[in-house]
């Protein structure tokens, strides 16, 4: 199916790595201008590189700078004021009791993982709607839906994100902007890796794994961490002309996580 994405410019928010990078790839092999999106000169150009060896005929650009700040995100304006397409995927997640975790913390992750979105949405949506063509994905997460006990602030935002995610849908109704949310389930990215090395206790991936999802994630109908790639195809789909209908939902790609029909 030819996506019809050629010459869309699309931005990706903390995309140097995982889920957003598998995105950034995506657009770019369907022919988007990309926009990659880290914290650092090094990870971004690191991030461009990968993707100009996978797709030789990319046409990616780069913004150093955390989106979860209104200086960065005013830099990156000045760089590129209208885009086609906006994916906020940049997102933090840290496994804390309840009791454990401070107003510090909660400011913290609401500010990274829904007020960027939030931000850039609102930068970016007058335009998008002047010129009747956009759209407007918040990556969210099965656990919207199911709030972990153990990271209650992350489901929060994760929740958050649908919410502003319809609401925007609601904004742009009778226009050609769209607004999505994706659900992922645990999914297999660096920072899955790091969170084994820290907590795995010297066990193997695969052990982790298995134990995982029989006593943590059991709902799940695939047994298994997803790949970045599965969930880019969903967004990469989504992002397109072609799925001009799809507006408004939040899209599940967990791996049937989630049993309820929501």
């Amino acid at each position: 199916m030819n996506l019809d994405l050629i010459d869309k410019t699309a931005l990706i928010s903390g995309s140097t790595k995982g889920i957003g990078f598998a995105i950034a790839n995506q657009l770019a092999t369907e022919g988007a201008r990309v926009i990659v999106n880290g914290r650092s000169d090094k990870a971004v150009a690191s991030a461009m590189e990968q993707i100009r060896k996978a797709v030789p005929e990319a046409k990616v650009e780069g913004f150093a700078g955390d989106l979860a700040t209104t200086t960065a995100t005013e830099d990156l304006l000045k760089l590129f004021p209208t885009v086609d397409i906006l994916v906020n995927n940049l997102g933090i997640y840290e496994p804390k009791p309840f009791d454990k975790i401070s107003d510090e913390d909660w400011r913290y992750v609401f500010d990274v993982n829904v007020l960027s979105g939030v931000r850039l949405s609102r930068a970016y949506i007058s335009g998008m709607k002047q010129r009747n063509w956009g759209r407007i994905i918040f990556i969210s997460s099965e656990s919207g839906i199911f709030t972990p006990k153990e990271m209650i602030h992350y489901g929060m935002t994760k929740t958050a994100q649908l919410a502003v995610s319809r609401g925007l849908a609601e904004y742009c109704g009778g226009t050609g902007v769209t607004v999505n949310s994706i659900l992922p389930g645990p999914t297999h990215s660096a920072g899955l890796e790091d969170f084994v090395t820290q907590f795995g206790g010297g066990q193997s991936f695969e052990a982790i794994e298995k134990e995982f999802f029989k006593s943590v994630r059991p709902s799940s109908l695939i047994k298994r961490f997803e790949t970045p790639d599965e969930i880019a195809r969903l967004v990469t789909f989504v992002c397109s002309p072609v799925a001009s209908a799809i507006n408004g939902a939040p899209l599940r790609v967990d791996g049937g996580v989630v049993s309820s029909c929501f």
